[in-house]
């Protein structure tokens, strides 16, 4: 198998770590599938590599690859499964359908109930309002119809961009007027570092986290959901 996607190649090593042969050079994590050959980016991965490898199975994302290399593969009589996760529940369905794919559904469903476990705790009644910013210059926020979205949501705090576009463009301005009470600055997919602080703090205050909290599914999803929780629950207090 040939995995595209830094957080399903994340995935396929806690599912199978044998079965992997190829992954890209931003997959990784965790440190020891560096020692698999990389076969390009998620933008330009190398098509001829991989075909040389003869995979069963190729995964890529919508989000994360670009289509004309997902028909590439194919054209190559390579099978890709291409993933679209957009709530924390399509996310599971993923794992799940990955693992069985693997032969080792049941430690699929080990991860996905772990996560349902943490969905089933209960959550604070003050749900305090978070702006996730995607992007700095131009500035882009978090909107709904994504996996992040639905991740906070469900985490318990209430995303000020719901019920707008994927990833909006909006102005500094029109954030304060959403009247955020927690910014969050993932350092992916743009690297948000402690420098960006004092802008975002004019504000409300912000906080700069490790993106793989909202963006990266699979067996870090439990975890990822209750650091999320209780930060949630200290902004909301």
């Amino acid at each position: 198998m040939v995995s595209l996607v830094p957080s399903l190649t994340e995935l396929v090593w806690a599912l199978s770590a044998q079965v992997l042969v190829g992954r890209t050079r931003f997959c990784l994590e965790p440190e020891a599938v560096r020692l698999i050959p990389a076969m390009g980016g998620t933008k330009n991965p190398d098509i001829a590599a991989i075909a040389a490898l003869m995979p069963d199975l190729v995964i890529a994302n919508r989000e994360e690859n670009r289509r004309e290399d997902v028909e590439a593969l194919r054209l190559a009589g390579i099978e890709v499964l291409v993933t679209d996760p957009n709530t924390v529940e399509q996310a599971m369905g993923v794992i799940v359908d990955i693992a069985t794919r693997l032969g080792v559904a049941e430690r699929g469903w080990e991860i996905a109930n772990e996560i349902a476990a943490t969905l089933a705790a209960p959550l604070p009644e003050r749900r305090p309002r978070v702006f996730v910013a995607v992007w700095h210059e131009p500035l882009m926020g978090l909107g709904s119809e994504s996996y992040g979205h639905d991740l906070i949501e469900r985490c318990g705090a209430v995303n000020v961009l719901a019920g707008q576009q994927r990833y909006p463009e909006i102005t500094p301005g029109e954030v304060a007027r959403l009247a955020p009470e927690l910014i969050l600055l993932p350092d992916e997919p743009y690297p948000f570092t402690e420098k960006h602080l004092e802008a975002y703090e004019r504000i409300a205050p912000a906080r700069v986290i490790d993106g793989k909290l909202l963006w990266w599914y699979g067996p870090r999803m439990a975890e990822s959901m209750r650091i999320l929780r209780k930060m949630f629950s200290e902004a909301g207090r």
